[in-house]
């Protein structure tokens, strides 16, 4: 890591992990065994960024869409989540300060599956080092959806006024409404485009896309990837820097109430 890069880390990473199961046809295996081999890269990527510091790592896990699969593949990644959250090593992140939290839509998964997530919440729940957010059932517009539709309620039931509704307050009922948006988005496996994650979200985050598929994503291929982070230079939509931001957040603010 140079010391320019050091100086310029992300604050908040988010992460598309595709290539799954091209990487295994690649190799002449099943597809099973793409995704095993992800969730390997998936704990080398969470115990880098818990080594460089990185305050947040969200992981686009199972999307929406991932429902519309035939069923024995969606079966199939169902019960990669439970492997992964039992090879993650959770009792060593727990020991190392990590935080894990889950968003998405969990209203179709196995009851065995949600009390696991359950017990991880609640296990690092106190923890103050890196916040690694898993994706799972998430969708971008089933975001923004969910999220109008509490605002919506709120408003039916009185507790709200129409004039108080802003960007920050939309932001507090999306899933990612208690954290910060993500810097930096990386997309493995060749596709240069968002699928769906995180669309209010990603407004001001800087995108980078590899042709890596995600099993062969590592600590080397992510340093590449903060190098070229760092080399950037962010205007926020034509300001520079962090007042930059400010001054955007409230020109939006400024034409939604307008």
């Amino acid at each position: 890591m140079t010391p320019d890069t050091k100086n310029k880390l992300p604050n908040h990473i988010a992460i598309i992990m595709d290539g799954n199961k091209r990487w295994a046809k690649l190799n002449g295996l099943e597809s099973k065994s793409g995704y095993r081999q992800g969730a390997e890269a998936a704990r080398e990527i969470v115990n880098s960024c818990v080594r460089r510091g990185i305050n947040y790592l969200t992981l686009f896990a199972f999307s929406s869409e991932n429902w519309m699969r035939p069923a024995k593949e969606v079966q199939s990644l169902m019960a990669l989540f439970l492997t992964v959250l039992k090879r993650i090593e959770i009792a060593q992140l727990n020991k190392n300060n990590v935080r894990l939290r889950f968003i998405g839509n969990r209203s179709e998964f196995p009851i065995k599956l949600l009390a696991m997530m359950a017990e991880v919440e609640e296990l690092t729940r106190q923890n103050t080092g890196t916040t690694v957010i898993v994706a799972a059932d998430y969708g971008g517009r089933w975001d923004l959806s969910n999220a109008s539709r509490l605002i919506a309620k709120k408003v039916k039931n009185g507790d709200l006024e129409l004039s108080e509704i802003d960007i920050n307050l939309v932001h507090s009922f999306t899933s990612l409404g208690n954290y910060p948006d993500p810097d930096l988005c990386l997309r493995t496996g060749g596709e240069h485009r968002i699928s769906n994650f995180l669309l209010w979200q990603f407004a001001y985050t800087e995108l980078y896309f590899t042709d890596c598929y995600w099993p062969d994503f590592d600590d080397a291929q992510l340093q590449i990837a903060l190098d070229d982070y760092a080399s950037r230079q962010r205007r926020y939509g034509g300001h520079e820097g962090e007042e930059g931001a400010k001054v955007a957040g409230r020109k939006n603010r400024q034409e939604m109430v307008s």
